[in-house]
């Protein structure tokens, strides 16, 4: 007797008849005709080499062995039902979830405090966890579960991976309150022959998911300006904050640092500053899990701002 070579629909069967006592009934209720379920009741016969049902007076009565196997068929039926029918509901008041997610260090400080703070207060008892994988790791990292969402500078073209738009960004400039071009007006905007002028400390390409910045110094002919540096964005403030260097980072990284020290924020000229696309990305086998749908949505209400979808 080879279980792989049963059809489980006769398993429907079996337990049909058992509960009506009778083929016809049994037929009625999976919306089978007559014919159909007196084969299937041929075809359980010679699987298990047992007649399963003989006819009495008082209509069908099961067989040992069919008195035994039909409760249990029964129970694993609607234990199955229950499985494929019921879905997930996500309470973030009760749920202890673990989400894993990818931020670069600038993430990190931008996006992983507020949203912190969302789940502390709607979902206290779930965790929130900050994995380091490079840009082009993070499609391959979601698809090994090693990660459930990532937020950054990414474009990913993978299939299977899933990307919204959240926001799109732009470099300013970041100095000190008493730092002034070296010729020309003090205006909002600094002009490329200020900027050419200035002595620069900038992130390292590593502690940011791309390297337009470099690319920006290179395309200007600025990168001899550089003069420190950093390997982390939270470093820029201080050093700039204490020194005559200019530095250049997001824009709404300047106006979180603005709000906390006393810093002077610059455009840059149109041809130079360059821009970006922060995007939320995840893999299609969580799009419809409630859980990953909840936190998804908890990013896109505190970042989100644009109603586009890649």
């Amino acid at each position: 007797m080879n279980f792989r070579q049963l059809d489980l629909n006769l398993l429907r069967v079996l337990a049909a008849i058992h509960r009506t006592g009778s083929v016809t009934a049994a037929g009625k209720a999976l919306a089978l005709s007559q014919p159909a379920t007196s084969n299937a009741l041929a075809r359980l016969r010679d699987y298990f080499q047992d007649d399963l049902f003989v006819r009495s007076p008082g209509g069908l009565q099961p067989t040992r062995l069919c008195e035994r196997l039909a409760p249990e068929v029964q129970t694993q039926l609607q234990l199955l039902e229950t499985a494929v029918t019921v879905r997930d509901e996500f309470d973030p008041a009760r749920s202890d979830m673990r989400w894993r997610l990818s931020l670069s260090d600038l993430g990190e400080m931008m996006f992983l405090p507020p949203l912190a703070a969302a789940l502390r207060q709607q979902a206290p008892q779930a965790h929130l966890t900050n994995i380091s994988v490079a840009a082009d790791d993070v499609p391959a990292a979601l698809e090994s579960r090693e990660i459930d969402f990532a937020i950054g500078i990414l474009q990913p073209r993978n299939r299977g991976v899933r990307a919204e738009l959240l926001f799109r960004e732009h470099y300013v400039a970041m100095t000190s309150p008493r730092w002034r071009p070296a010729s020309g007006k003090a205006g909002r905007t600094l002009s490329a022959r200020q900027l050419a002028e200035s002595s620069l400390v900038v992130a390292a390409p590593t502690a940011t998911f791309h390297g337009s910045v470099e690319q920006m110094l290179v395309r200007a002919k600025l990168s001899d300006r550089v003069v420190i540096r950093a390997r982390h964005f939270g470093a820029l403030p201080e050093l700039a904050l204490n020194t005559d260097l200019l530095t250049i980072v997001p824009q709404m990284y300047a106006a979180n640092v603005g709000q906390r020290l006393d810093m002077r924020v610059w455009e840059l000229p149109r041809t130079a500053a360059p821009s970006y696309d922060v995007r939320l990305v995840w893999h299609a086998s969580t799009a419809k899990d409630p859980a990953h749908q909840w936190i998804r949505a908890q990013v896109h209400r505190l970042f989100g701002r644009v109603q586009t979808s890649a």
